[in-house]
C-alpha cells in the first residue's frame, strides 16, 4: 500500500533545495559597454567651378576667312591651357569657355556680334581682328565695361579713342608706317612712290602714314590710288600708275587683295618693286601672287616666331594642333593670357575688378614682354621686314622694340647725334672764325685810322714849326 505522504515530501524537500539554491546564486559580471563609434572628420563642400566666358571675333567667313580662324585657334590654345592648370580665383575653380563670332570683316556686323557678346554676358572679349570692326565695337564694350584686348587690329584711333577698356598686343600703324616708309625711301631705292590702299580702317590707314614717312624721308608721291577690300582685278589702276612708272608700289590692304594686285603688276609688265604691310604678310600672298611673289616685301610688326621668347615652343604646338601659323596666333594667344593674368593678379573675373589690373601687366608673353602705355598700346612695339625668296617669306631684319634692334637703333642714334654735332661745330667754328676775321678788320680799320691820324698830326706839328 502506497504512502500518501510521500507526494507531499517530494514538493517540500524540493522547494527547500529552490530556496536554498536562489540564496547562493552568483550576481551576473557586469558587461563592457561597446566602443563609440568613431565620429567622421566633417567633409568640406566641393569647391564651385565657375565658367568664364571670353568672346572672340574675327571674320570666320569670306576672303579672310584663313586669317579669323587662325586668331580663334590661338585663342583656343590659350583656353585650353589655361583649363587644364586647373585655376581657382576668388575661391572658385575656374572653367574658361570661348565664346566665338563672325563679324565677316564688316564694321556693321561688327557692331551687331559685339553687342550680342554683351548681351552674353562676357567677362572680356579678345578682337576684333580687323581695325574697321574693332573701332566701332570698342564703344559698345567700353560703355558696357567690358575689357577688350585685340592681336591684331593695328590703327591708332583703336587706343587713342579713350577708353579705359580698350587695349592692344603688337605695334600700330603710326610705328608700322614710319618703318615701311623709310625702308622704302632709303632701302628699296624708292624716288617715286605710289600708294594703293583699301579704304578700310586699317588699310587707309597704314597708307597715310606710310605717305608721311615717305615724303619726310625725301620721297615723291607719284600716285595715291585705292580700291576696295572685295575687289579682284586691279587692271585698271595699274595701267593708270604704270605711266608714272615708279619705283615701288605700296598696298594697304590684306593679302587677298594684294597677291592678285602683285601677280596682275607682273602681267602688265609694271616693273616697281611691291610692297606690303602686316595684312599681306602671309603664306596666303605668296599661293595667291605664285611666281610674282619673288622678291616683294612686307612688314610684320613684332619680331620672327623663332625669336619670340615662346616662338619655337608655341609654333611646335600650334602646327601640331592646327596646322600652319597664318599670321596673329601667337598675339592672339598673348592676348587671352595678358587677361587671364589680369583676373589672377585681381583674384577676380569680375569685369569691373580685373580691368584696371590689365593696364598694370607685367607679362612675359610668346611674342614679347607685353606692358602697356596709358593708351592701352603695347610698349616697345618693334617692326620687322620681310622678302619673298625661294617662295617663302624670309627674315631680313627688326627696327625696334626688341634689344638686338634697340641697341642698333641706339647706335645709329648716336652716330647721327655724333655727325649733327660735328657739323654744328664746323658751322660753329666757321661763324667763330668768319667773327673774328670781321673784328680783326674792325680792329685793323680803327688802328689804321688811329696811326693815320698820329701821322697827319705829326706832319702838320713840323710843318707847322
Amino acid at each position: 500500500m502506497s504512502n500518501p505522504r510521500i507526494p507531499s515530501m517530494t514538493l517540500a524537500i524540493a522547494a527547500a533545495i529552490a530556496m536554498i539554491g536562489c540564496g547562493q546564486k552568483e550576481e551576473p559580471k557586469p558587461v563592457a559597454a561597446p566602443a563609440p563609434a568613431p565620429v567622421a572628420a566633417p567633409v568640406p563642400p566641393p569647391t564651385p567651378e565657375l565658367t568664364v566666358k571670353l568672346g572672340h571675333v574675327a571674320p570666320l567667313t569670306g576672303p579672310q576667312a584663313h586669317l579669323g580662324k587662325d586668331n580663334e585657334n590661338g585663342a583656343r590654345m590659350a583656353i585650353d591651357e589655361l583649363n587644364a592648370q586647373g585655376l581657382e580665383i576668388g575661391g572658385a575653380k575656374i572653367k574658361f569657355d570661348l565664346v566665338a563670332e563672325d563679324d565677316q570683316a564688316d564694321p556693321k556686323q561688327g557692331t551687331i556680334v559685339a553687342q550680342k557678346l554683351v548681351d552674353a554676358k562676357v567677362n572680356g572679349v579678345i578682337g576684333h581682328l580687323n581695325s574697321g570692326t574693332t573701332i566701332p565695337a570698342s564703344k559698345i564694350y567700353f560703355d558696357a565695361g567690358i575689357p577688350q584686348i585685340s592681336g591684331s587690329a593695328t590703327n591708332p584711333k583703336y587706343t587713342q579713342q579713350g577708353f579705359a577698356t580698350a587695349f592692344r598686343v603688337m605695334a600700330n600703324d603710326v610705328q608700322q608706317g614710319k618703318v615701311l616708309g623709310e625702308f622704302a625711301a632709303h632701302q628699296m631705292g624708292g624716288k617715286k612712290i605710289a600708294i594703293i590702299d583699301d579704304r578700310t580702317a586699317y588699310g587707309q590707314g597704314l597708307a597715310d602714314e606710310f605717305e608721311k614717312a615717305v615724303i619726310a624721308s625725301g620721297g615723291k608721291i607719284a600716285a595715291r590710288e585705292f580700291t576696295n577690300d572685295k575687289a579682284t582685278d586691279f587692271a585698271a589702276i595699274l595701267t593708270k600708275i604704270k605711266s608714272k612708272k615708279p619705283d615701288v608700289i605700296f598696298y594697304g590692304g590684306m593679302d587677298a587683295q594684294g597677291g592678285p594686285m602683285a601677280k596682275q603688276m607682273k602681267s602688265l609688265g609694271v616693273k616697281a618693286k611691291f610692297l606690303t604691310g602686316d595684312g599681306g604678310c602671309t603664306p596666303e600672298f605668296i599661293k595667291l601672287a605664285g611666281a610674282a611673289s619673288e622678291g616683294q616685301y612686307c612688314s610684320l610688326p613684332g619680331v620672327p616666331l623663332d625669336q619670340m621668347p615662346g616662338g619655337k615652343a608655341f609654333g611646335e604646338a600650334f602646327t601640331a594642333k592646327y596646322g600652319q601659323i597664318q599670321l596673329y596666333a601667337p598675339y592672339v594667344y598673348d592676348a587671352v593670357m595678358v587677361m587671364a593674368d589680369a583676373m589672377k593678379r585681381a583674384n577676380s573675373v569680375e569685369s569691373a575688378k580685373f580691368l584696371p589690373e590689365i593696364g598694370k601687366t607685367d607679362y612675359q608673353g610668346v611674342s614679347a614682354k607685353v606692358q602697356f602705355d596709358d593708351k592701352g598700346d603695347i610698349k616697345g612695339g618693334s617692326i620687322s621686314m620681310y622678302q619673298v625668296k625661294d617662295g617663302q617669306w624670309e627674315y631680313r631684319e627688326t627696327i625696334g622694340g626688341s634689344p638686338m634692334a634697340m641697341a642698333k637703333e641706339a647706335v645709329m642714334d648716336a652716330a647721327a647725334a655724333v655727325k649733327d654735332a660735328a657739323v654744328a661745330t664746323d658751322a660753329a667754328a666757321k661763324d667763330a672764325m668768319k667773327d673774328a676775321a670781321t673784328e680783326g678788320a674792325k680792329v685793323a680799320t680803327e688802328v689804321a685810322k688811329d696811326v693815320k691820324e698820329a701821322a697827319d698830326a705829326t706832319k702838320a706839328a713840323v710843318e707847322k714849326k
